[in-house]
């Protein structure tokens, strides 16, 4: 190994006919202090947190995601079949741009847990515009939520 006037390392090597290249930098031969902690890990995390299940809130509420919404629906729809368990604090209605309709799912945020659960046991299977809604939890610490 070679030091040039940079202060880089450079390593020679042969290459084809006898001919020799200056490679510089790291990476170029094995490492000899034995750490191959990037090697052999694939895919093995660390976990954060706890294993027990449940929904969690955000920053200002609790968030009920709402899918399978007609594509039709107004906001004021939406709002109107959810403010019957609380006050709607905020409401995120996702539209096609190129369509300008809903994309089939809405957050709708609470204050209190519990209008939150209200909500969710209410309206999961409730009619709206002709088309079932399936609603559950938008953020849930564990394994998941229902599979649907």
């Amino acid at each position: 190994m070679d030091t040039d006037t940079s202060g880089m390392d450079t390593s020679a090597s042969d290459v084809g006919g006898g001919q020799r290249n200056k490679r510089k930098g790291r990476g170029h031969r094995a490492r000899q202090d034995g750490n191959d902690s990037e090697i052999g890990r694939g895919g093995q995390f660390d976990t954060v947190g706890s294993d027990k299940s449940g929904p969690v809130k955000s920053v200002e509420g609790w968030i009920v995601f709402v899918s399978n919404v007609h594509e039709e629906a107004q906001e004021e729809d939406i709002v109107d079949k959810f403010g019957e368990f609380g006050d709607v604090k905020n409401i995120h209605v996702n539209l096609d741009r190129r369509t300008g309709f809903v994309k089939g799912y809405v957050l709708v945020e609470y204050k209190e847990k519990s209008e939150a659960e209200a909500a969710i046991a209410e309206m999961d299977g409730a009619d709206l515009l002709g088309q079932t809604l399936a609603c559950d939890w938008a953020f849930r610490e564990g394994k998941g939520g229902k599979k649907r």
